[in-house]
């Protein structure tokens, strides 16, 4: 049997929805897809993400490195650096060639998730 992925959705838990969909929006540049109650459903291009409100929850950053959620490739890495970049994100690595083959960066979100968006070199 052959697999055909669709799409994936990342399903990330947020202690406040309001303020981890505006970072996603106007920070990172996601495009607000969908909300329903306690949830907001965005997307990057083909990069799909919920949030689920979970105010009880840790604190992703109290997660040390399970705090890695997504690695997201992209066609044109240094110019989603400088548009993510002007836009405010919270930017915790500069573009740099991995020996891996990836030119990658990483920002991090106000819970601490972190993700890492890349280019093939």
């Amino acid at each position: 049997m052959e697999r055909k992925v669709v799409h994936t959705r990342h399903v990330l838990a947020v202690k406040d929805l309001g303020v981890s969909a505006a970072y996603f929006k106007d920070r990172l540049g996601f495009d607000l897809d969908f909300t329903a109650p306690g949830w907001g459903f965005l997307s990057f291009g083909d990069f799909k993400l919920m949030l689920g409100e979970c105010r009880d929850a840790l604190w992703a950053h109290e997660t040390g490195d399970h705090s890695w959620f997504a690695h997201c490739v992209v066609e044109n890495v240094d110019e989603v650096f400088e548009e993510l970049t002007g836009r405010g994100a919270d930017i915790t690595s500069h573009p740099r060639n991995q020996p891996w083959g990836i030119r990658e960066f990483t920002v991090k979100t106000p819970d601490g998730h972190r993700i890492a968006f890349g280019q093939l070199t």
